[in-house]
């Protein structure tokens, strides 16, 4: 479906542009709001003198400083235009695009204040700006975000999702063990479960109801029982008395377990051993397709269950780094809500660090869920019946990871945690006197401008934050604004994905190819076997050596580069067995030769179709064929250049072939 030239407007403004259209504008607001922040600085106090003299420029110290920052500054201009183009619809690389303005421009504007999004101290607009990116995300994935509901949800933002994950795990292991603690103090008059065990493997949302309950309480006792109670709580809480200390104090409970497929990104893995939880405690479940198998997930929460082996979350991905797949997220739900029943409860978390922003395209202006018919009338195939019953039950999980710095078009580093229901993260609360102050008021907005008691982090840039939120203003999180921007690439995924195909038919005499997951977002990949060619190692040479002309290399001028591309690699492990022997017979491959040294994965071609431009209908480009085209010539001539060099190994003339 080509975009209206109204649509395609409004994308116009959108970016700088791969060829710098949009210089003017960006110049504009980058000058205006540089002259107003001078202006604000000059009216702070307008009676105190200027300290730096007129006459300070024509000292010889302040002309040689100046000479040196412009010396190094050149320098730096210099050294970067060597790095990654990402503006351009030539990169298809990793998961980086193009900037949108309204992030950059109010990013830009922001950094001279230099605020510290901790506390309204250090940050008193944009800390204010921080909760409101939560309530913005939250609606973009159907969590409640009116903060006079008492279960709205909360999100702020972090440095990418591999810290947004870590305070996953950070939450589900103090709503785990909170119930325990109220158990173990003794706490009256609430509705407390049995044992450590039953307290342990709460419902989440019953684990958030008891503390709201215990809340409530304390509200309501007297000053003297409410420090004695408050003391003996703390004292029996995971957060007091650290891992070892907890599960000491109650034998019956074993050290809970992450579940999470294993296209999990290794980011899980490094926050169970930041934790202290330990690597071993990350159990990866089996995948069908690069998606979760969900009888392996129902079979591992079964065999949990039976030998009391409580589960501290259990991960789906919102679009897996290497694929871009998407796991059924209604059945990881699901799952949750029939052995919460059983008694293992957990908490479910999405990874959509990549897929997040495809929700967009999910969301009336309303904030109300679209009907499926109404998405898939805009593409050939997406999102399929799979797809959509994911996307429909974000809703329902318990917390989000997603990177605005990914399909939000917005600098590094910006990713965001989300969670369902804000009052759970009263658990992660932390004090520190000189940051914080304790008559802050009580409200939703009042209790989070002391943000730095919730967060992982000490310091944090309130730039960052401005760029976000500014941008979700211009371009509000539903399907007829910001969800314009990722229609696009679906649009140029669904091109990939045919052009592909269409490569495949058409090179068959050199090479086999297959697309080996149907794309579920905007990533496709590629795998490729030179004809005649059985061994694994010997496909993945011939992948490197395209890929060898698709990276960047500091060494040579970027203009001799035509695409720019990245890889990734299938592993037997991963794929199990099936779906291996599918992928390999269907390039021809011998599963044998996984066994030989370089051979035990393949080495696929990885597409991340970003760039909003791809198909450039302005010009009439398809940048997606001429990509398809170069690579034909790449392969035909490696392919010519592979067959001399075996003809030379048969002691054949192959010289002049290559």
């Amino acid at each position: 479906m080509t975009p209206t030239p109204a649509s395609r407007g409004m994308l116009d403004a959108c970016f700088l542009g791969p060829y710098g259209e949009n210089d003017t504008l960006l110049e504009k607001l980058v000058v205006e709001f540089l002259r107003d922040h001078v202006y604000w600085r000059r009216n702070f106090h307008p009676e105190d003198p200027p300290a730096i003299s007129t006459a300070a420029a024509a000292q010889p110290d302040y002309q040689a400083f100046e000479a040196r920052m412009r010396r190094e500054l050149h320098q730096l201009s210099a050294a970067l235009k060597k790095s990654v183009p990402f503006h351009s619809p030539r990169y298809i690389g990793h998961m980086a695009s193009d900037l949108l303005l309204p992030g950059l421009a109010a990013q830009i504007l922001t950094l001279p204040f230099n605020p510290n999004n901790v506390s309204e101290d250090a940050a008193p607009v944009t800390v204010d700006l921080e909760v409101q990116v939560g309530l913005q995300l939250a609606g973009m994935l159907g969590y409640t975000n009116d903060p006079q509901q008492p279960g709205c949800a909360f999100g702020h933002l972090t440095s990418g999702g591999t810290v947004a994950n870590y305070q996953a795990l950070r939450l589900a292991l103090a709503q785990k063990a909170f119930p325990v603690a109220l158990v173990a103090a003794g706490v009256p008059d609430l509705a407390l479960p049995e044992d450590a065990w039953q307290a342990f493997n709460l419902h989440p949302h019953a684990a958030t109801a008891l503390l709201a309950g215990w809340q409530a309480w304390l509200a309501q006792a007297s000053p003297g029982d409410r420090r004695r109670w408050q003391a003996r709580v703390q004292g029996e809480r995971i957060e007091q008395r650290g891992l070892i200390g907890f599960f000491a104090a109650h034998p019956t409970l074993k050290v809970p377990k992450v579940l999470a497929p294993i296209t999990a990104h290794y980011s899980w893995s490094k926050g169970c051993k930041l934790l202290g939880l330990g690597r071993a405690q990350l159990e990866l479940l089996p995948e069908r397709g690069m998606r979760i198998d969900v009888e392996a997930l129902d079979a591992t929460l079964e065999r949990c269950l039976r030998e009391r082996q409580p589960v501290l979350a259990a991960v789906a991905v919102m679009g897996t780094t290497e694929y871009g797949t998407i796991d059924p997220i209604d059945a990881v739900v699901a799952a949750r809500e029939r052995f919460a029943a059983r008694g293992l409860g957990f908490p479910v978390h999405v990874d959509a660090a990549w897929g997040g922003y495809l929700a967009t395209l999910f969301r009336e202006v309303d904030g109300s869920l679209r009907p499926r018919d109404a998405i898939a009338a805009e593409f050939a195939a997406f999102p399929s019946p799979g797809v959509y019953a994911a996307l429909a039950a974000l809703g329902n999980t318990d917390s989000v990871t997603v990177d605005p710095h990914k399909l939000g078009y917005l600098p590094y580093g910006a990713g965001a945690f989300v969670c369902r229901d804000h009052r759970a993260m009263a658990l992660l609360a932390e004090e520190a006197d000189y940051v914080f102050h304790g008559d802050a008021p009580q409200d939703y907005l009042g209790r989070y401008r002391s943000l730095g008691q919730f967060i992982p982090e000490g310091s944090k840039s309130g730039a960052a934050v401005a760029g976000v939120y500014v941008t979700h203003k211009v371009l509000p999180l539903d399907h007829a604004q910001f969800g314009r921007l990722p229609a696009q690439t679906i649009r140029a995924a669904e091109a990939c994905h045919a052009r592909a195909l269409r490569f495949a038919d058409e090179m068959a005499g050199v090479v086999r190819a297959v697309v080996p997951f149907a794309p579920d977002s905007n990533l496709v990949c590629f795998a490729l076997n030179p004809v005649g060619n059985r061994r694994v190692a010997a496909a993945n040479a011939f992948v490197r050596r395209l890929h060898d002309e698709l990276r960047i290399d500091p060494r040579r001028p970027l203009q001799d580069k035509h695409f720019f591309g990245s890889v990734t690699t299938l592993r037997p492990e991963t794929l199990g067995e099936k779906e291996t022997r599918r992928i390999l017979d269907a390039l021809g491959l011998d599963p044998a030769t996984l066994a030989e040294e370089g051979g035990d994965r393949l080495v696929i071609l990885r597409h991340t179709l970003m760039n909003p431009y791809l198909l450039d209908h302005e010009n009439g480009i398809s940048y997606v064929d001429r990509y398809f085209d170069y690579l034909a010539g790449r392969v035909r001539a490696l392919a010519d250049e592979a067959g001399a060099y075996a003809s030379d190994a048969r002691g054949t003339p192959g010289a002049a072939r290559t």
